[in-house]
């Protein structure tokens, strides 16, 4: 391109490298190509004092990464429930960068204000919560973790005459949260930042589904019928995408008084499907759910999504005012739901992709994936040398190899197996230990896995297979 202007001349070989990426990623490696000493010797350079030309740093940086980069975007990665970029989403990303608005407030950026509410608004109605629930976008599940449960901590302490906002926690009426052993290391995190405490968090026992016990709850409850409650429930979990039973156990903490939130980092789109929708039956009767964008609504990286069934409590926790600040009396101003401040204007991707997906496309998206996840268990766990751990209900299940020697190490086997399909680069998988034994995980969350890249897959692994062990 031909052209003064800096930034237009870098953006062009950014689209041209971006363009490379994306048309290579059918023939690339999925896993990494090179170890953390060869980056290290690749990108540090010398800091010089003179800046250098953006054409130079894109081109070498482009250069420098190379075999660092895993093909998560791509249509043959099945780990850790990371999800890809829908086009349209992927174009609005790359403008919300070139637009560059500070998504806080409606006088900073009215449209990106704007966009958010709307986006907002759809999710509530493709995920069928209530329609008067507040919600936020954020960086991600951990975030939209603890924007809930600083809703809810502010609720319960203010129904026991506690402002938390003024008093802090010293001295407050100790929160306990009720849940099961499935919750995932993003809860606790919230639970860590926002003070509640690990040692408050009680595990109840699951059943053979690794779903929470309503019994287990009820006596829980009982046990201690004043103290202020948070019961955490599942909407898939992370090894075998379990869904607790919301109907039975809602109900039940509801007559005790305590707040029900919800992890659905990826299970709560069940609701966007026809097909899947009775695994999230009643879902809606909880206080707060948090979500991805990144995972299944397939939008690039930094959003998650955060809904709150009493705004007030929503608003009250995170709510500023200062004189030097512009609020609107009418618009929504994006600061008053979310814990950033200065922020991105994330609701661009996701609007974008919500209008290119549709509600027939979410449901199809969703769908698909379950059903090249149940083909990936089903079909690698047929392969001599493996077995079926557990077959999915969702997109998640669990695969097993076998030790043919003396020592049947079955967790060393599965090890082995696992880094020799990554090696391969045919696929990516990742491991698990579920009820003390040893696992690939099979997850499929990207709107680019194709039938093609399931049998690839598999071929691959029993290539993998068919080599001494």
């Amino acid at each position: 391109m031909q052209t003064d202007d800096p930034s237009l001349r870098v953006l062009s070989l950014a689209q041209h490298e971006a363009f490379s990426f994306l048309s290579n990623l059918d023939r690339a490696p999925v896993g990494a190509t090179v170890d953390v000493e060869t980056l290290r010797q690749q990108l540090t350079k010398p800091l010089a004092n003179t800046g250098l030309p953006p054409e130079q740093v894109i081109t070498e940086l482009v250069s420098d990464v190379a075999g660092g980069l895993i093909g998560s975007t791509g249509g043959r990665f099945f780990a850790w429930v990371i999800g890809g970029s829908v086009p349209a989403a992927l174009a609005a990303d790359w403008l919300t960068s070139t637009w560059d608005q500070n998504a806080a407030l409606y006088a900073t950026s009215p449209a990106a204000a704007v966009v958010e509410e709307v986006a907002g608004l759809w999710l509530k109605d493709i995920l069928h919560l209530p329609a008067h629930a507040s919600f936020a976008l954020v960086t991600g599940c951990q975030m939209a973790h603890v924007t809930c449960l600083a809703a809810a901590r502010h609720a319960l302490l203010a129904e026991r005459g506690w402002d938390i906002e003024e008093r802090g926690l010293y001295g407050a009426p100790p929160i306990r949260i009720l849940s099961s052993a499935q919750r995932h290391g993003s809860f606790e995190r919230a639970v860590r930042l926002l003070g509640l405490g690990r040692e408050h968090v009680i595990c109840l026992t699951s059943d053979a589904q690794d779903r929470l016990e309503p019994a287990a709850l009820q006596k829980a409850l009982d046990d201690d019928p004043s103290a202020p409650t948070i019961v955490l429930l599942q909407a898939g979990d992370i090894n075998i995408g379990a869904f607790d039973d919301f109907e039975a156990l809602i109900p039940v903490a509801k007559r005790h008084g305590a707040w029900v939130h919800v992890d659905g980092a990826f299970g709560l789109w069940a609701a966007a499907s026809p097909r899947y929708r009775h695994l999230v039956k009643e879902v809606e009767a909880a206080d707060s759910w948090a979500t991805d964008g990144h995972k299944w609504l397939n939008v690039p990286f930094d959003c998650g999504y955060a809904f709150i069934a009493h705004a007030d409590a929503h608003r009250a926790s995170l709510s500023h005012r200062a004189a030097y600040i512009t609020h609107h009396d009418e618009a929504r101003d994006e600061m008053d739901w979310n814990p950033e401040w200065s922020r991105r204007a994330r609701g661009f991707p996701t609007y974008a992709a919500l209008r290119q997906l549709g509600r027939d496309g979410i449901s199809e998206l969703i769908e698909r994936c379950c059903r090249h996840a149940h083909e990936l268990v089903m079909g690698i766990g047929s392969l001599p040398g493996a077995e079926v751990l557990w077959e999915p209900i969702i997109n998640q299940g669990l695969v097993r190899f076998l030790d043919s020697s003396a020592e049947h190490d079955h967790d060393r086997r599965t090890e082995e197996v696992i880094a020799a399909i990554v090696g391969a680069g045919e696929a990516f998988f990742g491991g698990t230990t579920w009820r003390g034994k040893r696992a690939m995980r099979v997850s499929v969350c990207n709107w680019r896995t194709s039938d093609e890249d399931v049998q690839r897959s598999i071929n691959s692994v029993a290539r993998v297979l068919g080599q001494p062990s």
